[in-house]
């Protein structure tokens, strides 16, 4: 089994206007309240896939609700920890002559919500693999998924863990099974800008030299690059397509590379699953569906069905 953690989910409202003036009364032509969190977004595409995830993490209030009953109406398995106070944040995506997103903060996670959850991973063994996706909230601590990897490194679960900077360098000592930065977060983990494949490249190898055994570097409209475990580097570029939508790209190529691994055992094969589902997010209003991606799959790199 597939487990996704996601420590401060959110209901997305996305408002589509043909112009966003500040200081001045703006009207929407569309809105739409999608279920949101980079991890809630993987189990998503998963389930797309026909592959069968539980997705963990706090909610809280009303929203919480809403989202726990938005999620299982789509077929997915939660395993949430309520928390006693506070709402699950609503996130505004503003969509007009760009893309502009406020962030809500969340609430406030306390020890005792923090020590069930770790109580829930301690269930998982030999045969499952874990997701650590996206931020962690301000009340808690901020090298969680160095903890969560620790506590779970001894049974023996592969980890991936997509996330920026500290978080992802406190994670490389516990050898997750696959890493994703983006090529951005990538230089900035090293400082510097990436300006080349050749730069890309050296950096996905140091992080594999710190311990991550598979390294996934998304680089938006230039597809994807691939380091495996064996220090063999794989390419995908992208499909042709108008971009529509960046939320969950990422989140949807993490989930198409699992589900490529988990159907083929072929790191090559399990990249291009995965630039697919990444670029068909991108192509679409919200996170793409099992067409979408097979679409792309097929007309892009190979016949395969998902």
């Amino acid at each position: 089994m597939i487990y996704t953690v996601t420590l401060n989910p959110a209901l997305d409202y996305v408002m589509r206007l043909p112009q966003l003036r500040q200081g001045e009364v703006n009207r929407a032509h569309s809105e739409e309240i999608q279920l949101g969190g980079k991890g809630i977004n993987v189990s998503r595409v998963l389930s797309e896939l026909g592959e069968a995830s539980t997705a963990l993490g706090f909610i809280a209030g009303f929203t919480g609700d809403a989202l726990q009953q938005g999620l299982r109406a789509m077929g997915l398995h939660t395993d949430f920890v309520r928390l006693k106070r506070g709402a699950t944040r609503i996130n505004v995506k503003l969509k007009a002559q760009g893309e502009t997103d406020i962030n809500a903060t969340g609430p406030a996670v306390d020890e005792t919500a923090l020590a069930a959850l770790l109580q829930k991973l301690d269930a998982l063994g030999p045969g499952d693999m874990l997701v650590l996706a996206g931020s962690v909230p301000a009340a808690v601590p901020a090298d969680i998924y160095k903890q969560i990897l620790a506590r779970l490194q001894p049974r023996g679960v592969p980890a991936v863990v997509d996330a920026e900077k500290e978080l992802l360098a406190g994670a490389l000592a516990y050898r997750p099974f696959l890493v994703k930065p983006n090529h951005l977060e990538l230089g900035e983990m090293f400082g510097q800008r990436l300006q080349s494949e050749a730069e890309i490249r050296s950096c996905a190898a140091q992080l594999q030299a710190r311990g991550a055994q598979n390294v996934l570097v998304s680089m938006a409209g230039e597809g994807a690059l691939l380091l495996d475990e064996h220090g063999h580097f794989h390419r995908a570029h992208a499909p042709r397509g108008t971009v529509q939508n960046s939320v969950g790209a990422g989140d949807a190529m993490v989930a198409g590379f699992l589900a490529g691994w988990q159907r083929t055992g072929s790191y090559a094969r399990a990249l291009e699953w995965g630039v697919a589902a990444g670029s068909a997010t991108a192509f679409s209003c919200g996170l793409a569906t099992k067409g979408q991606i097979c679409a792309l799959l097929n007309a892009t790199y190979r016949k395969e069905q998902p």
